[in-house]
């Protein structure tokens, strides 16, 4: 769970987004109110998928209350482009509200998406990796690196001597409440999951339950995720990847080899250096064997 910026570690992060950074966790007096017709979700927005029972929740809660704490948006073009607070205005066309309490801030794209990565790591159900997502590329924006750069350069600063660019990351990770090391030692690690357990995680696979799966091979991924599901408690989980784990270790090296490259899914996994390097391993197999592979 990302904790929320405190008002000085706020400031903090204006300084260096070089955006104001409004509290988007405390109530704000609207501008105005506009049709809700007369917003649309921009390429911004980090956020995609939405729960659909607490969708209904807040669209009930609107229906009550109306909208209590209004959306930031910027002027596009006829139209007024949402920054932060799309799930109040599904909620408000869910509840058929016509208006809907707004402030207007003239942005550029670049602090749009600043914006609307805060307000996305503010969120209560925040899952891992939009989290994870969602830090890189503010990093990415700090030190002002390519995103696809971000993850290696973060590698690199933790084997340096400290600079500007640490002081930086120092600052940007007060702001969200852990140290930008412990981010890079442990969560990043997530970035080398399978996709079958990111995708599962996404859609609300608890992350210490995925940090005991990914200990296993990928082909025990959709097992261990539908047993996750029930309910089962983190030990009971455990339990069954200690039995996973013990049946595989049992395996002679000969039998872990052959169950391996009989997997599909293990060999498109690899890249293509790796099937090279596979196939010149496999041309120096003795003739012995191979006319055993091919009688």
């Amino acid at each position: 769970m990302t904790r929320r910026p405190r008002p000085e570690r706020r400031r903090d992060l204006e300084g260096l987004l070089g955006t104001d950074v409004p509290d988007l966790t405390q109530r704000a007096l609207p501008d105005r109110h506009l049709p809700v017709s007369q917003l649309t979700v921009g390429a911004t927005q980090p956020r995609r998928a939405f729960d659909q029972d607490a969708l209904d929740s807040l669209a009930q809660s609107v229906r009550e209350h109306g909208v209590l704490q209004p959306i930031l948006v910027r002027p596009v073009g006829q139209q007024y482009e949402i920054v932060a607070g799309e799930r109040r205005w599904r909620a408000a066309q869910l509840a058929e509200l016509q208006e809907i309490p707004v402030v207007i801030r003239e942005m550029d794209d670049q602090e749009a998406r600043r914006l609307a990565l805060i307000e996305n790591l503010q969120r209560d159900d925040l899952n891992t990796l939009d989290e994870v997502d969602a830090k890189l590329e503010l990093v990415s924006q700090v030190l002002n690196v390519p995103l696809a750069e971000t993850r290696t350069r973060l590698m690199q600063m933790l084997r340096e001597a400290p600079g500007p660019d640490h002081v930086a990351l120092d600052t940007l990770f007060s702001t969200l409440g852990e140290q930008w090391t412990s981010f890079a030692r442990n969560k990043l690690k997530i970035l080398k999951w399978s996709p079958l357990l990111l995708d599962a995680v996404r859609q609300g696979l608890a992350y210490t339950a995925a940090q005991q799966i990914a200990q296993v091979s990928a082909e025990h991924h959709p097992g261990l995720i539908a047993l996750a599901r029930t309910g089962i408690t983190r030990a009971q989980l455990r339990e069954e990847i200690r039995t996973l784990q013990q049946r595989a270790s049992a395996l002679t090296p000969t039998h872990q080899v052959a169950r391996h490259l009989a997997s599909t899914r293990w060999l498109k996994s690899l890249s293509a250096a790796e099937q090279k390097e596979l196939d010149g391993w496999l041309s120096k197999m003795p003739d012995s064997i191979r006319n055993k592979l091919n009688p």
